[in-house]
């Protein structure tokens, strides 16, 4: 049953019993986004369908393991506390997760599962670094560690695709259907990059399986968007105080939410577009670019940025008048004008939503969160509107400054000589960068576009780019991060 204290008057009520569930969906990065965006979907849909069998399975294959024990301690359920702009509130019970499971050390109980009639999709939030690919090429990086262990340890791989390939071969030699991977990560072309990952994973296990999973497997691509901070001590003892009592799987988001989902899977799927917010089309991309550039692409801005100014979250950079015509401007000028969206787009009304849900003073959105793995994020978010506005000769100033603000923030060190936590895949060969270089900063500036693992070549011999971006970082160098945008919001 249920956890009876999470029955309250203040919590909006489920519309079923969590106990009536099978699970139909295995979801491999049980975090807080997939608790805030697809696993409350999926439960706001059993709600409205009946359809008992899309229960979520959820588990964790790196660490977790306290977060699943707290979860099971409340049957899997949990509160998701939605935070208005004027700071009301909507707290509601999430319970479409049947099962959850902490499988760090062996891996078999979750490929049981996955390999199960019952199981119809396989759901992924592993985060970029997650699929082992090489950002400018996208290219399975063979030489990784966990990627060759796999290759040696079919039958109990350590990453994601190595699961997800090992499950699939188990089906194919049972004679099942397939289950559908749908990526749910903040990436563009998301299911294009997990059909990329796991096939070339195939391929250096079971060429016949690699054949197979091409044929028969579909990987949709999706758009996710949904604000959701990292829990902190201070927002679990906030819901505390609302709810009257303690609930250890607590979410704190914004009350804003997309999802967009090409509609291509094998074994059926959800009615997710039953659920505001969320619908199937035949074509992500457009949506999924607009999202990447104008609002990851503002977020990553505000959190180099913020950061080195001393902003310890967004909503904080927020009240500060310059960094918000900077992020303005960033979104109409540099941002917009380098998308094509269906018809009719209204990006001036788009930008101003985002100004008011990065204003949001109840989400407690930290810049250090968001600043992390930006060596995988950039590509992304920055560069591909990047060579637009140099083919069509347009301002960069903004992203100039916030490349110069990562490589500022890679280097390690703060503005007053305080060490940055950097969480990067590339951590240690970034700050090798900077150490190199730290009394030349052109030479730095080289050396980080020389990074072809995020920078493309044509881009770091690209002189007007290496100029402007070198022109911002000499800029935070000299002014610190605070006053650059300043002189750069005086300029637009």
């Amino acid at each position: 049953m249920i956890n009876k204290k999470l029955q309250h008057e203040k919590i909006v009520a489920n519309g079923y019993d969590g106990t009536e569930l099978t699970a139909g969906i295995v979801h491999i990065g049980l975090g807080a986004f997939h608790r805030a965006h697809q696993a409350l979907y999926t439960h706001e849909t059993i709600a409205a369908t009946g359809a008992f069998h899309w229960g979520i399975c959820a588990a964790n294959i790196f660490g977790g393991q306290e977060l699943v024990q707290d979860l099971q301690e409340q049957d899997n359920a949990y509160t998701v506390t939605e935070m208005n702009p004027d700071g009301s509130r909507t707290v509601k019970l999430a319970t479409a997760i049947a099962r959850s499971l902490a499988v760090e050390e062996d891996r078999r109980p979750l490929l049981e599962i996955m390999s199960a009639e019952t199981t119809r999709i396989v759901s992924l939030t592993i985060t970029e670094k997650g699929y082992c690919l090489n950002p400018a090429t996208g290219e399975l990086m063979i030489d990784n560690p966990l990627i060759a262990h796999d290759l040696e340890n079919t039958h109990n791989p350590k990453t994601a695709l190595g699961v997800i390939v090992a499950a699939l071969g188990q089906r194919k030699a049972k004679g099942r259907l397939p289950f559908t991977v749908l990526s749910c990560d903040n990436v563009p072309d998301n299911g294009k990059r997990a059909r990329a990952a796991v096939i070339q994973m195939a391929e250096a296990m079971d060429k016949e399986l690699a054949a197979w999973i091409r044929e028969h497997v579909a990987f949709p691509c999706t758009m996710v968007d949904r604000i959701v901070p990292a829990m902190t001590e201070e927002s679990f003892a906030d819901v505390q105080s609302y709810l009257g009592f303690a609930d250890k799987g607590a979410i704190v988001t914004e009350a804003y939410r997309q999802w967009v989902i090409e509609d291509h899977f094998t074994m059926g799927r959800p009615e997710w577009d039953k659920i505001d917010g969320a619908m199937f089309v035949s074509d992500v991309q457009p949506y999924e670019e607009m999202k990447l550039r104008m609002l990851n692409g503002s977020h990553s801005i505000l959190a180099y940025l913020g950061y080195l100014a001393g902003y310890e979250t967004i909503d904080a950079c927020m009240q500060d008048e310059q960094f918000v015509k900077v992020t303005r401007h960033y979104m109409n000028h540099e941002a917009a004008v380098t998308l094509e969206m269906p018809e009719p787009t209204d990006f001036a009304s788009y930008a101003e939503k985002l100004i008011e849900r990065f204003s949001n003073p109840g989400l407690k959105h930290r810049t250090w969160q968001i600043a992390m793995d930006g060596s995988q994020k950039v590509p992304q978010r920055w560069l591909n509107a990047t060579r637009t506005l140099l083919a069509e000769e347009k301002s960069l100033a903004a992203i100039a400054l916030g490349i110069g603000g990562w490589m500022h923030y890679v280097s390690g060190t703060d503005e007053q000589g305080n060490g940055i936590d950097v969480r990067d895949p590339m951590a240690e060969q970034l700050k090798a960068v900077a150490i190199a270089h730290q009394s030349e900063p052109a030479q730095l500036v080289k050396a980080f576009l020389a990074l072809d693992a995020v920078f493309d070549p044509a881009l770091a011999a690209n002189e007007h780019f290496v100029a402007a971006v070198t022109d911002a970082y000499n800029t935070i160098r000299e002014q610190g991060a605070k006053q650059a945008v300043a002189l750069l919001a005086e300029r637009i």
